[in-house]
């Protein structure tokens, strides 16, 4: 079992960066496969970067490529989400993910989920 907490979301205008965390607590950090995803009102979850356990690897969604870095921190037990050059469209509630199963880093089955946290990008 593990617990997540997403933090640092905001307002920012067209152009601008945010940094999102997520401390998680439980069972040990680097045993999971971490993601980020996102809502927007009156769309599907969708998925926007993963990191491997180790973090040497990582995976993004098309549209968010060279824009969002994802990291992460094993002996802070968080994941970060970098995101510059943000856009009207990255608005969303963004959401942590830990996995645990020894899937792929494209996989996008999660079995853990923090609560979420808005990013508002006004134009």
């Amino acid at each position: 079992q593990v617990q997540l907490v997403e933090s640092g979301g905001g307002l920012v205008q067209a152009g601008g960066s945010l940094s999102l965390s997520c401390a998680a607590s439980g069972r040990t950090f680097s045993s999971y496969r971490m993601g980020w995803f996102r809502q927007a009102p009156g769309k599907e979850r969708e998925f926007v970067a993963a990191i491997s356990r180790s973090g040497g690897t990582t995976d993004y969604e098309d549209s968010v490529k060279g824009r969002f870095t994802i990291s992460r921190d094993n002996a802070k037990n968080t994941v970060y989400l970098q995101m510059n050059s943000l856009k009207p469209e990255d608005t969303a509630v963004y959401y942590c993910a830990a996995d645990s199963r020894l899937l792929v880093l494209t996989s996008r089955a999660y079995n853990y989920w923090g609560q979420g946290t808005q990013v508002t990008v006004s134009s």
